[in-house]
């Protein structure tokens, strides 16, 4: 008998996931609140289903794909939401990048009703995402993995346990994260620098990638910037509220983080331009608009 797996979301990294367990031979329910998306996901084979509770009242595991805390919480427990039919034993998989304190918070709620969560971020991308090779920061407790373990191996080749306290998945996201962010923000700076030197921009890849410079964000994003590929892996929206999360928490530890900061600032004015929809690689765009550099 094939397994249903549930998925909420099925935006740039859900529509991936869903490719990449029909691929591993599970039977997939999606629902999203954008139509395009849930007929992207049919094409795919996945199954659409009006609501949350309806993708709960077949699958013991749903993942959730979804961008705030909010949307999270609505998924989970406003009408017709997974609570309502969710079965006791059963697993929300939680892959959206939030506050560890919400997630924490989320989790215990869920489990009031008898539902295990697991905290879950993902990373890597759409294309990684469809090929089954993204990375997943997992906390959550040893039963509710190993009921979910074919599911995350179909998911990712690169999971790491980080704890079994639903909170800890998300710090370390937000970790990962605000590194992510400086490294675009970095890598658009100095590339703008070169640009306005009068440095050929492909010259520039070469040698950054050949060289100390180099990171996989800046090996990702500024391709694409000297390709003129205008398409979006990630919103620029996205990582500005990522690295907010990241600086939330740092005040909450009394950390400090001069250049998280910085980077952050330089993405809300990416945001403030109006390219808040377009992929963060867009953060080079408020260079240009500074200094006037020419891009494709």
């Amino acid at each position: 008998m094939t397994t249903s797996i549930g998925l909420i979301g099925p935006g740039a990294m859900g529509l991936g996931i869903t490719h990449a367990l029909l691929r591993g031979g599970f039977r997939v329910l999606v629902r999203d609140i954008n139509p395009e998306r849930n007929r992207l996901a049919s094409e795919a084979g996945a199954v659409v289903c009006e609501h949350a509770a309806a993708i709960a009242r077949e699958a013991e595991i749903v993942i959730t794909v979804v961008v705030s805390a909010a949307q999270t919480r609505e998924v989970c427990f406003a009408s017709n939401g997974l609570v309502e039919t969710m079965a006791p034993g059963g697993v929300v998989l939680m892959c959206s990048t939030i506050a560890p304190e919400d997630t924490a918070a989320i989790a215990v709620d869920l489990a009031a009703r008898g539902i295990n969560m697991i905290d879950a971020p993902i990373s890597g991308g759409p294309a990684r995402a469809a090929a089954g090779t993204m990375s997943m920061m997992l906390a959550g407790g040893d039963g509710a993995l190993e009921k979910c373990a074919a599911v995350l191996a179909t998911m990712s080749d690169k999971r790491f346990v980080i704890s079994p306290t639903p909170g800890d998945g998300s710090k370390m996201k937000l970790v990962n994260n605000l590194m992510a962010g400086i490294n675009v923000a970095a890598g658009a700076e100095a590339f703008s620098l070169g640009i306005k030197a009068g440095l050929d921009p492909k010259k520039i890849y070469e040698v950054v990638m050949a060289s100390s410079g180099q990171s996989w964000m800046v090996a990702d994003r500024m391709k694409r910037i000297i390709e003129g590929d205008r398409s979006v892996t990630a919103a620029a929206a996205i990582i500005t509220k990522d690295v907010g999360l990241a600086l939330d928490m740092a005040q909450t530890l009394k950390f400090p983080l001069p250049i998280g900061g910085q980077a952050h600032q330089v993405f809300l004015s990416t945001l403030a331009l109006g390219h808040a929809l377009e992929d963060d690689n867009a953060v080079i765009r408020y260079y240009q608009a500074l200094t006037g550099i020419p891009l494709p």
